[in-house]
């Protein structure tokens, strides 16, 4: 899990380099959705930590922390489009980093899934 969860960030990655340094786009504003990317767990970090261990079926800080979670998932498809609309990057770039968003933001969920669960070997014992 962990060998698919790193390939599939690498081509994330790729696909959000390609948009910046390829001859014909040749532009690097894409690279601020790397931002989104590292404050995207943190709202579920702190909710973590913040929220008791009951068995409820919803918390008030977990409702939150997702809320906060998909804005900044929206703000981070939104931002390159934004870009593309006012000519700072073309929309052949646009659509590569979207791909890439896509593709890191779905190895996000995927890390979230398989380490979230509480076993022996997870994210909580780093």
């Amino acid at each position: 899990a962990l060998v698919g969860l790193s390939f599939s960030g690498a081509i994330g990655l790729t696909f959000l380099m390609l948009g910046c340094a390829l001859e014909y786009y040749g532009v690097y504003w894409p690279l601020f959705v790397l931002i989104f990317y590292f404050i995207c767990p943190i709202p579920h970090f702190i909710a973590k930590r913040v929220s008791d261990d009951s068995d409820a079926a919803s918390s008030a800080c977990r409702e939150l922390a997702y809320f906060f979670t998909t804005g900044i998932v929206v703000s981070a498809f939104g931002f390159p489009i934004i870009l593309a609309r006012v000519e700072a990057i073309k929309w052949g770039a646009c659509g590569l980093v979207l791909a890439g968003n896509a593709v890191i933001f779905l190895t996000i969920l995927g890390f979230f899934l398989v380490f979230g669960r509480g076993d022996d070997f997870s994210w909580e014992q780093w």
